[in-house]
């Protein structure tokens, strides 16, 4: 049974994952990474992604897109193949702390006409260091709940200064998710991932928290909502 406590009582709360202080060759670094695809695609974020994609961008495909804490880039790669055919000539850029875009995930992407780059450093001050470079939209997949709120407010004001749109898809703090937080052992995932999943919950949002950290200058269109089963997603979009 799940427990019986709501979102409203689980206060957001922050506390250091053990896959952060990995190195990048850690076998329990590799080992997360993989139960991180089996997440990604038990919580159906590829498909969350699309939809916000096709819905941001009805006509045409962006010509540019920044991801933010991309990891290996297989979130993108899934969004990708099922965007094959209709969005083509896409050019990304992948920023995180570690270099995990490998030759072999580079060539999957030349296969369907998206050209990538990874930039190995700190998001925030890339987003400084890039402000006048602009980009149609900035992707966040599991990245958002590591930081604080004067943190996001900080990387919102950056990022609405250089993109169009801002896509996040996150954990939701609620009791379900929780729950399935801890049953992570069931679908095979290793020590580092069951320990670091709940933490995640916790760390994560609900209703209009991070609507509420974005600049409030009326030029935006906010959407915030469930995704999923266990997912919160966050939408900022330009007006024009």
């Amino acid at each position: 049974m799940a427990p019986c406590w709501k979102s409203r009582d689980m206060i957001r709360t922050l506390q250091a994952e053990l896959v952060d202080d990995l190195p990048a060759d850690h076998p329990d670094a590799i080992e997360t990474r993989r139960d991180l695809r089996r997440i990604n695609t038990l919580m159906g974020h590829a498909g969350i992604f699309v939809r916000s994609l096709k819905r941001v961008f009805p006509r045409q495909p962006p010509a540019r897109m920044v991801e933010i804490g991309a990891g290996d880039g297989e979130i993108l790669l899934r969004v990708a193949r099922r965007l094959a055919g209709q969005w083509r000539d896409v050019d990304v850029t992948f920023v995180d702390l570690q270099d995990l875009l490998s030759e072999k995930t580079k060539a999957d992407f030349a296969v369907l006409n998206w050209k990538v780059r990874s930039v190995e450093g700190d998001i925030f001050k890339w987003m400084t260091d890039t402000a006048t470079e602009k980009t149609d939209a900035v992707l966040g997949n599991l990245v958002l709940h590591h930081f604080t709120d004067a943190q996001l407010t900080t990387l919102f004001s950056a990022a609405a200064k250089k993109a169009n749109a801002f896509i996040a898809v996150e954990p939701r703090r609620d009791s379900w998710s929780y729950f399935f937080s801890r049953c992570l052992a069931l679908v095979g995932c290793g020590p580092v991932a069951r320990h670091d999943a709940p933490i995640s919950v916790k760390a994560g949002f609900t209703r209009r928290e991070l609507s509420q950290l974005w600049p409030q200058d009326g030029t935006w269109q906010l959407t915030e909502r469930r995704a999923g089963l266990f997912s919160h997603l966050f939408i900022a979009q330009r007006k024009f």
